[in-house]
């Protein structure tokens, strides 16, 4: 039987598949006719299904009892992966979820085109962890274990800015020095590039573990957290005086992919004894109700939906916390997201000189801009390329399915 090459964008927050058609890409559907599926997974505890993706998430937002995991993209190269862990009725890896994953796009895109696929052309960010970083090669290897698991007999990889410039016509349009800006929810990725006649000449690739989750994690910090107690004082369990409340715990309660590891009976244990100690019991309270009610994903997406209007600049944008009170409406402003996330921005901004100076580029011979990824439309990063990119023309592209439709677009060729 003849086989195909699929297309596969496996991103931190959102994933999409396709093969092109004499050169025009055709994206596979999901739930709703949505071309894009949320890297989401939902353990349902009642039904022992695992669900995927929009239904995951709705799930989750059903409150319906089980497990919910988000942004599993950033465990690779770790020693988390390959721990065994109770599921549902089994112990299985984050090697095997990814696979079950991977293999619900493969079987759609096989149902969907009457096509086999055993080959996959997979995007890949420039880094998972970053350039010197031990983990690098042991992240490519575990997500080639999980297309492997998935059923595909082999993989390829790409850079998933590269994939983008090819969605971007950049093959149609020699003699351009372009920049692809690909900011998903793990990661963002540079690439500075030529186009000539004969294809795309990749001059430099760099990479920095800052993406969506990065920002959220940020917001939530800074404008959530202290809601829930963090940065109030509990009283010494011995003596007099009193200490901050430890960090450590706001910090994983911030960050998508370490939330599901806090629903323990020790950090419940903890959380109880900071309430018995706490100067600001209402905060500490609420932080107690997250852990018990597992609340932390139904915060964490209204931390991302907030931030998501106020990069929209509607009108009085706020966080909605009223899952846990109906009153807990955090305003966020557009004009103070330059402010919290000026850490990320001040390093996406080092990682653009970067690639300057590795290739020894000046600034203003880039002749164009492109922003590819959901997080690359937040005004705090196009102002920042601005900033360092003033003569150069900046293009929003199909932020959340270029990499996929550049990937469709190398398959055929492949």
């Amino acid at each position: 039987m003849h086989t195909h090459t699929l297309g596969i964008d496996f991103g931190t927050s959102n994933s999409a598949a396709g093969v092109a058609v004499n050169g025009t890409p055709h994206l596979m559907t999901f739930a709703h006719g949505e071309t894009t599926l949320p890297t989401t997974f939902f353990f349902d505890f009642d039904s022992r299904k695992t669900l995927l993706g929009t239904p995951a998430n709705q799930a989750l937002l059903d409150g319906i009892e089980g497990r919910f995991m988000r942004a599993l993209k950033r465990v690779l190269g770790t020693t988390l992966m390959h721990e065994k862990r109770q599921v549902l009725n089994e112990r299985v890896t984050f090697v095997d979820i990814i696979a079950r994953f991977l293999r619900h796009i493969k079987t759609t895109a096989e149902t969907q085109t009457g096509l086999t696929f055993d080959h996959a052309l997979s995007g890949r960010p420039v880094v998972f962890h970053g350039a010197d970083d031990p983990r690098e090669a042991q992240a490519e290897a575990d997500l080639r274990a999980c297309y492997l698991a998935a059923g595909f007999k082999d993989v390829t990889f790409m850079a998933e800015p590269e994939a983008a410039a090819i969605a971007n016509g950049a093959l149609e349009q020699p003699g351009q020095l372009g920049l692809i800006i690909d900011i998903g929810g793990g990661t963002s990725d540079f690439t500075l590039f030529r186009t000539t006649d004969a294809g795309i000449d990749t001059l430099a690739n760099h990479g920095v573990r800052i993406g969506g989750t990065d920002f959220d994690r940020a917001i939530s910090i800074d404008r959530v957290m202290p809601l829930l107690g963090r940065g109030t004082e509990l009283r010494n369990q011995f003596g007099s005086g009193t200490h901050t409340a430890p960090a450590a715990i706001f910090n994983d309660l911030a960050t998508w992919e370490k939330i599901p590891f806090l629903y323990t009976a020790q950090t419940r244990r903890a959380v109880d004894d900071m309430l018995r100690q706490a100067e600001a019991p209402e905060q500490i309270a609420r932080l107690a109700e997250v852990l018990r009610d597992e609340l932390g994903h139904d915060i964490a997406f209204a931390v991302e939906a907030g931030k998501v209007s106020a990069s929209k600049a509607t009108a009085n944008p706020k966080i909605d916390l009223s899952v846990l009170d109906a009153s807990l409406t955090p305003a966020l402003p557009a004009d103070l997201l330059p402010d919290i996330l000026a850490g990320q921005a001040a390093k996406l901004d080092q990682a653009m000189v970067d690639i300057l100076t590795d290739t020894g580029t000046a600034a203003q011979d880039v002749t164009q801009v492109i922003y590819v990824g959901g997080s690359s439309l937040l005004s705090v990063v196009q102002d920042t390329a601005k900033a360092r990119f003033p003569q150069a023309a900046h293009k929003v592209s199909e932020v959340f399915t270029a990499v996929a439709d550049g990937l469709a677009i190398a398959a055929e060729r492949s």
